[in-house]
């Protein structure tokens, strides 16, 4: 046949829709679904046809009985949540990139049970009225942090963003260079500072500030000195930076406000190795700072959230701030976060049912007998396709935080031999739940560390489909 013949013996989009097969396809999904896959796959089938060589032509597919399992597999891509599940085998426990930090069961729970009707979110039952959204986390919020009082708002870069709005805006904001870090998707704390209204006032250097750089500073149009915990980076060596202590006091000593931006919320003192280094929310407040701003979805383990400490009235000033209501959180959040909270009242309970504090507090001994059982299992399942292997390898925190601490895990590696780790690692991600993994030195690593309970199930069955589908 020459090139017009195949075009004309194209299927038309009626004659498939008649078709058995494509019938039954109609019964799961949306018409308009399964009438746009088939002209997706007949508009490539044009082209490709348009497009080959002599030689090429005879290999083209253009029977309806194999168009129709194409078709049924583009309509089920269309009808796949874009957001779904993935396993985080990487050992980053905080990952951005994978949603930060897994909800505890008791949240999850919440999470149903609120999303099934309604609920009182802002509305008061003792007096039958409208109530206020914050209600259901403040009490929380200030009887596990000691701080006066509370507010929720999207993200902590909201929460920087609200505080240096209500106290600094058309006023200077004084802050180290030091402390002028990115916060990650190219977002800047200087940039956020200028979007609040406020004027930055740079002082000292990049490795060295001292209080009399913040003193020397200090004039009449300063309103708020504002300490950025560096919580994605370190800077060693020659260094010097001044103690939230020494910042309080100056500060009040000119009745300027204090902001500190913690970044990672850190409700807990874990006895790991390395997090001593983190500062907690209960330092902070006791330090006697005015403000104090972090993340839900960190350390915390929570939600995401921008979370908010301080003083009644400069937290009362944020309230009322037009901006407010603008980054205020939904129910979901906040159920979400008012569970996670209810375990910190009991801290052994927070460790063991917060996925994120469970996995940082995980011992070595037990991550290395999950690698041991995924190790044995891989090798019954894959037999001579893989060379796989136990390794000593550190996890990480992630999520801008503790960039120093390395937490001693021990790790699953494997080499394929019939098949590259990179296109292994894209044949993970592809499976129905994605599985991500690291490659390195021509291997593949899994961090049995960062697995939820059941995961290692479906990680064992995702690697053995994805090799077998090779």
């Amino acid at each position: 046949m020459d090139r017009q013949e195949y075009l004309s013996k194209i299927p038309k989009v009626d004659n498939i829709l008649s078709v058995s097969d494509t019938k039954k396809l109609l019964e799961k999904f949306p018409r308009n679904i399964v009438v746009e896959a088939i002209r997706t796959v007949l508009h490539e089938l044009r082209r490709s046809i348009n497009e080959a060589t002599e030689e090429e032509l005879g290999s083209i597919t253009i029977e309806e009985d194999e168009l129709i399992p194409i078709i049924s597999k583009l309509v089920e891509k269309i009808m796949t949540p874009s957001l779904r599940k993935v396993i985080n085998a990487t050992g980053v426990i905080i990952h951005t990139n994978l949603g930060r930090a897994p909800l505890s069961g008791q949240a999850l729970d919440s999470l149903k049970k609120l999303s099934e009707g309604y609920s009182n979110l802002e509305y008061d039952l003792i007096k039958g009225r409208r109530g206020d959204r914050q209600i259901h986390v403040r009490t929380l919020l200030t009887t596990i942090t000691n701080a006066e009082d509370a507010m929720v708002v999207n993200n902590n870069a909201a929460a920087v963003l609200l505080a240096l709005n209500s106290l600094a805006n058309g006023q200077e904001v004084v802050v180290s260079r030091g402390q002028l870090i990115e916060i990650g998707g190219s977002f800047r704390i200087p940039d956020v500072i200028v979007s609040s209204g406020a004027i930055i006032r740079e002082v000292g250097t990049t490795n060295k500030t001292r209080l009399s750089d913040f003193q020397k500073a200090i004039t009449d149009e300063t309103a708020v000195i504002l300490r950025v915990h560096t919580s994605n980076y370190r800077i060693i060596g020659f260094t010097e930076q001044v103690g939230l202590n020494d910042l309080v006091k100056l500060g009040h000593r000119y009745n300027i406000n204090i902001v500190d931006d913690l970044g990672s919320g850190v409700l807990l003192e874990l006895e790991v190795e390395g997090f001593e280094d983190e500062p907690t929310v209960k330092s902070s407040v006791e330090a006697g700072a005015d403000v104090i701003t972090f993340s839900g979805d960190k350390l915390l383990g929570g939600p995401q959230a921008g979370i908010i400490l301080g003083k009644s009235e400069l937290v009362e000033k944020m309230r009322t701030n037009p901006l407010a209501r603008a980054l205020r959180v939904d129910k979901m959040i906040l159920v979400a976060l008012e569970t996670t909270l209810r375990l910190y009242i009991d801290p052994k309970m927070a460790i063991n049912q917060i996925p994120v504090i469970q996995m940082v507090t995980c011992p070595i001994g037990k991550v290395a007998r999950m690698s041991r059982s995924i190790e044995g299992r891989l090798k019954e399942e894959l037999g001579n396709k893989c060379d796989i292997d136990i390794k000593k390898d550190y996890s990480k925190i992630g999520g801008g935080a503790l960039p120093l601490l390395n937490l001693e895990t021990r790790v699953v590696t494997l080499s394929p031999n019939t098949i590259s780790p990179d296109k292994l690692a894209l044949k993970l991600r592809s499976l129905s739940v994605p599985i991500i993994v690291r490659i390195g030195k021509d291997m593949l690593i899994i961090d049995p560390r960062t697995l939820l309970p059941g995961e290692d199930e479906i990680l064992i069955d995702g690697i053995k489909e994805a090799i077998s589908c090779d």
